[in-house]
């Protein structure tokens, strides 16, 4: 992930922070808390924040997914931009993380939206599909560990609708991606999944410069 939009200048990045992003009093909490923690990169900066809840606003989303919580910003941005029965899944490995994130939804009062499910998210995945979910979701965001990265894309494909949105962050990768010269296991894992995306007739795409690059693809 990354704090702030990946290459913008900073007077730039001022200008947006101050010009069209409003970050609630909730959200700013969970990114004091997280910003003293060695893994503080790791949270969406505030400007994709802002533009996934507009997201959520223009999709009229009532139902979401999310793999990868950390300590929940991103999730409190969708529950806070979904409707009073909005519903989000979340996936994650990591009790730490995740109860640091249940105490910001709790004090923000969305903890009713939100179903967190700790363990593998292929596994948690496969099973609500299992049970019968398969084109029931909105949108599905995608932030957690690179290599699997193309396996949640294609379960996503699977539980969200016609005309629903699955959101893979990190999609420029420190500008990575573009560096010949970079093949460790995540760069290539992101490389993979775009070409996957970019190829794939079963939905449209695009690529927003935005955080660390935040690429959309809508299911046909």
């Amino acid at each position: 992930m990354s704090t702030r939009s990946w290459a913008l200048p900073d007077p730039v990045h001022q200008w947006i922070l101050q010009t069209t992003v409003e970050e609630p009093e909730s959200l700013a909490r969970v990114r004091k808390q997280t910003a003293a923690m060695p893994q503080s990169n790791m949270q969406i900066s505030p400007e994709q924040g802002a533009f996934m809840a507009w997201l959520v606003h223009t999709l009229g989303v009532a139902r979401a997914l999310e793999i990868g919580t950390f300590t929940g910003y991103s999730a409190l941005v969708t529950a806070l931009a979904m409707p009073p029965e909005g519903r989000l899944l979340c996936c994650d490995v990591s009790r730490e993380w995740t109860d640091i994130a249940r105490a910001h939804w709790l004090r923000a009062g969305v903890e009713h939206k939100i179903e967190l499910q700790l363990g593998p998210a292929l596994d948690t995945l496969d099973q609500r599909l299992a049970q019968g979910e398969e084109g029931t979701y909105d949108l599905a965001f995608i932030d957690a560990d690179k290599e699997n990265y193309t396996a949640y894309y294609e379960r996503c494909l699977k539980l969200v609708r016609p005309g629903g949105v699955i959101a893979l962050d990190n999609a420029l990768w420190s500008g990575k991606v573009a560096d010949p010269s970079a093949t460790d296991p995540d760069t290539r894992a992101i490389r993979a999944v775009a070409q996957h995306v970019a190829a794939d007739p079963r939905v449209r795409s695009s690529l927003v410069p935005i955080g660390d690059g935040l690429l959309l693809a809508t299911r046909r």
